[in-house]
């Protein structure tokens, strides 16, 4: 197998050429047809989704063959079953945050993540209307690359508690988030779209935390996969709230429970502070605790 640093120049290539043909869809160029969207678990998928995944899919197995990975996107991931066997899996989502491309908000991104075992330990996220692209390997760091060249990411946050900006969703929302959001003793909050775009504001210093809690539904491999690493290797933390990490290909592809991303120095604490909230709240709603 070639070397990271190999996989990762082709990764990269992948990501560029992949937000160029996600671009003409959202743009309505010459080439890009009518986005066709459909629901599928209430969910919209457009051709451009699926299109962008059999580029992504097409151009790594082309170049690196099937022998040596497994892939997993989020386009294909229902023809297989449980776990994939392989050492070395990317896990693909060709278009995150399909509701803000149909609904042209700008905020979109593509993740490629390949992971060893149940371990990121490459990233490329994609941001095609910012015209950025964002890689980590581990134990290499986060870069930022643009049509100049890349540079660096390492992150520094010393703010106060309290002025932390609280990056959210606009359409995953249920009681308990809200509870949460109401309760924290931070309450700047700015509201992005894909987790890509979320995660790459926290990279940008425009937000410090992002949370998700599951309901009934979750986030995915895939939705998280990339963002993580490269948010882990600028020097921000992303973790369960108990502070374990996050798996992947574990055989269920959902990320139940409650997950922290920040940049703050002490991450820890506000893991325990949103863990206090939620207690609050299961004891003065009596809604059972979420999976």
């Amino acid at each position: 197998m070639k070397d990271l640093s190999e996989i990762l120049t082709i990764a990269r290539k992948v990501g560029w050429g992949a937000a160029s043909l996600l671009s003409s869809y959202y743009h309505g160029t010459a080439d890009a047809p009518n986005l066709d969207i459909q629901y599928k678990d209430s969910e919209p998928v457009t051709v451009a989704d699926l299109a962008v995944s059999e580029y992504i899919l097409s151009q790594l197995q082309a170049a690196l063959g099937n022998e040596d990975f497994g892939y997993i996107s989020e386009e294909t991931h229902k023809s297989q079953q449980g776990k994939n066997p392989a050492e070395w899996v990317w896990i693909i989502d060709p278009l995150d945050g399909t509701r803000d491309f149909i609904n042209k908000t700008g905020e979109y991104a593509i993740h490629i993540a390949l992971i060893q075992g149940t371990q990121t330990m490459l990233a490329v996220v994609a941001v095609p209307e910012a015209q950025k692209l964002y890689y980590a390997t581990r134990g290499s760091g986060t870069f930022i690359e643009t049509a100049t060249g890349s540079l660096p990411v390492r992150l520094n946050s010393r703010k106060n508690l309290q002025d932390l900006i609280l990056v959210v969703s606009r359409s995953h929302r249920n009681d308990r988030l809200e509870y949460l959001l109401q309760h924290l003793p931070y309450q700047n909050q700015k509201a992005i779209g894909s987790v890509g775009c979320k995660i790459a504001a926290i990279l940008e210093q425009q937000a410090d935390v992002y949370i998700s809690l599951s309901g009934k539904s979750a986030p995915k491999d895939w939705d998280m996969a990339a963002p993580e690493l490269i948010l882990t290797e600028a020097g921000g933390n992303f973790t369960h709230f108990d502070c374990t990490p996050l798996e992947y290909n574990t055989g269920d592809i959902h990320q139940w429970g409650e997950l922290l991303a920040s940049n703050y120095q002490n991450h820890e604490v506000l893991c325990q502070e949103a863990q206090s909230i939620l207690t609050r709240f299961t004891e003065v709603s009596g809604q059972p605790k979420a999976q």
